[in-house]
């Protein structure tokens, strides 16, 4: 063995014990350690192990046995299994792969003058040994989590951490039995006033997972009953390409699907079939809002949906119940952000209150596309009904229903004012 190693070798318990300090000072969730000897010395015994085993295995470039995965796994089982998190055990990866570079680095300077050679044979051995060592614990992490956590919190898990865009969203889709698509819509259901409990609501959210294969999460709403429903529906301009390793796909050159001139988010049979199932457990008012993207732009997609479907009117749940999305409440999103405008358009509302029923006339007449026929069938009132709520509207607004400065002005009326912005 020569300088270098026989410096490591040395160094190895107070570098573990380094190491263990180390955990104990930079992670919370292993702050503990400090008052469980037990859990303690195992950590620092296995840290020591490690330390003596790249020391055995380097100078021959010889590797990690089956034994040796095996016990790294089962400190990743370990960790997992005493409920750390995902987050946490990054951390320690981190802390352990610095820690060993600068060990490696302090004895090169402590032998200065020393053989270049040592120096690249367990450089060249840390790289693919560390990342195989690094495989197993995660490995032995995701074992013990899929015995510890419920499969929804497991699939609201991997919802989160791909809305993150973490790359810890591959191993944990091998967890679930969930593919990761190269593109998703994110589909933003915003219920204001949630008619379940909690336990049915977690019951429900299983059955929609098992029923469609997506990753679905509920976000309440702090201090209050409501909350949005969040699922990552693959299609879109990456659809039909699916892999469980998840590479970060090229951009793609068609516009995307809320900027497009079709509207992909409103047809897809995928988000349809979600919302059908979602309203059928519900049966209450909600928004919803949908943006694609690639996995790699994942984050901004979830924000442009959550504006969508703040910005969307609150329908009863139904079979009918549509995804919004740019295209559909671009004008709203440009109003809200432009206070003057949008008290401008809240007088207009407060114009229509003497009615009767004026607001969701004109919700139904533009949604009927202006059709006379279809719009008081779906009111269930005679066709001169209509007419007359139309004049009205006319009258205490000043503004004609059927022009197309009509439709552009009362259209966003209607649409801030069924999407509870003005409450």
């Amino acid at each position: 063995m020569g300088s270098l190693f026989a410096e490591l070798a040395r160094q190895a318990s107070a570098n573990a014990r380094r190491e263990v300090d180390t955990y104990v000072r930079e992670i919370p969730e292993l702050g503990s350690l400090d008052a469980n000897s037990r859990a303690r010395d195992e950590t620092l015994e296995y840290s020591v192990w490690f330390r003596r085993r790249t020391l055995e295995l380097a100078p021959d470039n010889g590797k990690l046995t089956d034994a040796d995965l095996g016990y790294i796994a089962s400190m990743g089982e370990a960790r997992a299994g005493a409920g750390m998190s995902l987050d946490s055990r990054q951390r320690v990866l981190r802390v352990h792969t610095e820690l060993m570079l600068r060990e490696i680095n302090e004895a090169t300077e402590a032998q200065r003058g020393g053989d270049v050679d040592e120096l690249m044979r367990i450089m060249s051995w840390f790289a693919p040994q560390g990342e195989r060592g690094i495989g197993a614990y995660r490995q032995g992490f995701v074992t013990a989590m899929r015995r510890r956590l419920p499969y929804v919190e497991q699939v609201g898990l991997l919802a989160r951490l791909l809305l993150a865009e973490d790359p810890m969203a591959a191993e944990l889709a091998l967890l679930t039995g969930l593919e990761l698509a190269e593109y998703y819509e994110v589909t933003v259901i915003r219920v204001p006033d949630c008619p379940v409990g909690d336990r049915d609501l977690e019951s429900g959210i299983e059955s929609l997972v098992r029923t469609h294969r997506v990753p679905v999460t509920w976000c309440p709403e702090r201090g209050g009953r409501g909350g949005e429903l969040i699922a990552l529906v693959p299609g879109g301009a990456g659809s039909g390409q699916a892999t469980p390793t998840a590479p970060a796909a090229a951009p793609d050159p068609r516009p995307a699907p809320d900027t497009a001139v079709s509207d992909p988010a409103v047809s897809d049979p995928a988000v349809s079939g979600l919302l059908r199932d979602f309203a059928q457990a519900l049966g209450r008012l909600c928004a919803v809002g949908a943006s694609g993207a690639p996995l790699s732009g994942l984050a901004g997609a979830l924000d442009r949906a959550r504006r969508i479907s703040r910005a969307a009117p609150l329908r009863r749940t139904s079979a009918r119940l549509r995804a919004h999305t740019m295209a559909d409440v671009f004008v709203e999103l440009t109003v809200a952000d432009v206070p003057f405008v949008d008290d401008w358009l809240r007088a207009v509302a407060r114009s229509l209150a003497p009615g009767p029923d004026l607001l969701r006339t004109l919700d139904a007449y533009y949604r009927h596309d202006m059709n006379r026929g279809a719009t008081a069938e779906a009111l269930n009132i005679h066709p001169r009904t209509l007419d007359y709520r139309l004049r009205r509207t006319r009258e205490l607004t000043d503004i004609d229903p059927g022009s197309t400065r009509g439709v552009r002005i009362l259209s966003s009326v209607v649409t801030r004012s069924l999407s509870g912005a003005w409450r």
